[in-house]
C-alpha cells in the first residue's frame, strides 16, 4: 500500500541547509485515494500469492503426530479498506486493518510412526487485525527513507476442513493444532509488512540522484530537509536546481523561501520557484547555448527589411556608401543569463543581449560593422488547459543602444523602433502560437494528473491537481 501513498515522494540526492526551490505537498485527500487504490491492488495481487508451508506436531493418546500444510493459496479474501492517517508524532503514516478474513486451500500431510496420510484442506482465517506505523526521513545523501517502527498483528480464529486420506480420523484432532496455526500466521504478519517496506526502501535508495533533462541540462531533486508531517498533509522540500551538463556551474543567486498556498480539494500540490526557472536559464547561458547567427535566409520574404547594407541604409546612412550591396550577418548572443521574476498572475522575463553586425564579401570574409546592446522585457500569463501548461507573452519594453562601431557613429532610434515593431508584429505572435500548443504536465508511470490548476504567485508557480491511477497490470 505504501507504494501508492508515497509514489509522488520518491525523490533524491544530496543537499542540506538551503531553501527548497520545489515543494511537493500530498494532502489527506491524496493519501486516502492512494489508500483506496492500494487496497484494490492488494486485493488483486492476493489471487497470485502462495503462502509458506506450516509444519508442527500434536500429541494424542496414541503418540505424537507430525503434520504439514503446503501449497497454501488464497481462494477468497474479504479485504476491508484500511484506515490510513498522517502521524505527526512519528513523522510518517499510521495504517490499520480491522476484520480481515481470508479463505485458503492447500494440501495436508501427516506422519504417525510408519503411517503416512495426505489430502487437501480448506481453511478460513477470521478477524485479522494489523496496525503499522511507518516513519519518513531524509537520509544524509538526500534520499527519502522509509522504515517500520511499530507493527502489531492479531488473528482471532481459524477453521480447517480436511479432505481425502484418513481425514475423518484426523479432523477431530484439528482443534489441537488451531492454536499453533494461529500463532504461525500471527508471527508472520509483521515480517511480511517489514519485507514490503524494505523493498520500497531499496527502491528509493536505488533511484538516481539527478537526471538529464536534455543534452544541455540536468536537474537535481534532493530533499533539502526532513519531511514535514501535519495531521492534514505531508510536505517535501526539494533542491530543484538545473545545471549545465557541460559546466555544472552554480548560479550567482540563491533560492528564497516561499509558502505554499492552502488550496483545499486537491490531492497533490507542487510549488516551483523562480530560482528553478532561473537556474535553467543560467544553465543554458553557461553552456553557451543562448546565441544565434542570423542570416538573410532566416528573414521572411515578406519582410520590408532584409539583411544587406542597402536595405539598412535608411537606419545607418553611411553603411551602403562604405560597403554597397553586401549581404550582412547578425551574431546575437546573451550577455547575461535571462532572468524570470514571478509576481501575482504575471511572469516577467528580462533578456540582455548583444548584436555584432558584419558584412560578407564575395570571397566569404567578414567585415565588422558595429555592435549593439539590446534589452528585451516581456511579461506573460500561464495556465493549464487540456492537461497542458500553456501561456502567452507581450512585449513590455525594447531598448537598443550603440556599443561599438567601425562605420562611424549613428543614431539608433529609428532602428530601435523598427526592431520593436518587428517583434510585436512577427516575433510575439510566433512565440504565442508555440505557447498556445502547450507542454504536457509531468506524469509518472501509471499515474496521470487530472483537474489541474496553475496559479502564478509572488516568487513561485503553484500547481494543484488530482491524480488518476491507470491500469497497473
Amino acid at each position: 500500500m505504501l507504494h501508492f501513498v508515497i509514489v509522488a515522494l520518491m525523490v533524491l540526492p544530496h543537499t542540506c541547509g538551503q531553501n527548497p526551490a520545489i515543494q511537493v505537498l500530498l494532502t489527506n485527500k491524496g493519501l486516502q485515494y492512494g489508500k483506496h487504490v492500494g487496497a484494490e491492488w492488494i486485493q488483486d495481487m492476493l489471487d497470485h500469492v502462495t503462502l509458506p508451508d506450516i509444519q508442527g506436531t500434536f500429541s494424542t493418546l496414541f503418540g505424537t503426530v507430525s503434520y504439514t500444510l503446503s501449497g497454501i493459496t488464497i481462494t477468497k479474501c474479504d479485504f476491508p479498506e484500511p484506515n490510513v492517517a498522517y502521524s505527526q508524532e512519528y513523522s510518517g503514516f499510521k495504517t490499520s486493518i480491522t476484520g480481515l478474513s481470508i479463505a485458503l486451500s492447500g494440501n495436508w500431510a501427516t506422519k504417525f510412526g510408519i503411517l503416512h496420510e495426505s489430502g487437501s484442506f480448506d481453511m478460513a482465517i477470521f478477524g485479522v487485525d494489523v496496525t503499522s506505523v511507518v516513519k519518513l526521513e531524509r537520509k544524509a545523501d538526500g534520499h527519502l527513507s522509509v522504515s517500520s517502527i511499530i507493527c502489531d498483528g492479531e488473528v482471532q480464529d481459524v477453521d480447517i476442513r480436511l479432505y481425502g486420506g484418513f481425514s475423518w480420523i484426523f479432523q477431530p484432532f484439528v482443534h489441537y493444532i488451531k492454536g499453533h496455526i494461529i500463532e504461525e500466521i500471527r508471527k508472520n504478519i509483521c515480517p511480511a509488512v517489514q519485507t514490503s517496506i524494505e523493498e520500497l526502501e531499496t527502491h528509493l535508495q536505488a533511484m538516481n540522484v539527478s537526471f538529464d533533462v536534455n543534452q544541455v541540462l540536468s536537474l537535481e531533486l534532493p530533499l533539502t530537509g526532513s519531511p514535514v508531517v501535519s495531521p492534514s498533509n505531508l510536505t517535501l522540500g526539494l533542491k530543484g536546481e538545473f545545471y549545465s551538463i557541460q559546466t555544472h556551474a552554480e548560479p550567482p543567486f540563491k533560492s528564497k523561501p516561499f509558502m505554499m498556498p492552502n488550496i483545499p480539494g486537491y490531492m497533490l500540490s507542487a510549488g516551483v520557484s523562480e530560482f528553478t526557472l532561473n537556474s535553467a536559464a543560467y544553465g543554458y547561458f553557461t553552456a553557451g547555448k543562448l546565441q544565434i547567427l542570423i542570416t538573410e535566409k532566416m528573414v521572411p520574404k515578406f519582410s520590408p527589411i532584409h539583411l544587406n547594407t542597402s536595405s539598412m541604409g535608411p537606419y545607418i546612412p553611411q553603411l551602403p556608401k562604405l560597403f554597397p550591396g553586401l549581404p550582412m550577418t547578425l551574431q546575437v548572443y546573451a550577455t547575461e543569463a535571462p532572468t524570470v521574476s514571478l509576481q501575482s498572475d504575471v511572469v516577467n522575463l528580462t533578456i540582455q543581449a548583444a548584436v555584432k553586425a558584419s558584412a560578407v564579401e564575395s570571397n566569404g570574409s567578414s567585415i565588422p560593422l558595429f555592435g549593439l546592446n539590446v534589452v528585451v522585457m516581456l511579461s506573460g500569463k500561464m495556465w493549464i488547459a487540456d492537461g497542458k501548461v500553456k501561456g502567452s507573452v507581450m512585449l513590455n519594453n525594447f531598448t537598443l543602444t550603440l556599443a561599438s562601431t567601425q562605420v562611424g557613429p549613428f543614431k539608433t532610434n529609428s532602428l530601435e523602433n523598427m526592431c520593436k515593431k518587428g517583434i510585436e508584429l512577427f516575433g510575439v505572435p510566433q512565440v504565442n502560437k508555440k505557447l498556445a500548443e502547450g507542454v504536457m504536465l509531468p506524469r509518472m508511470k501509471h499515474i496521470q494528473p487530472v483537474n489541474s490548476i496553475l496559479t502564478v504567485e509572488k516568487g513561485f508557480i503553484s500547481i494543484s491537481s488530482d491524480a488518476q491511477v491507470l491500469d497497473m497490470l
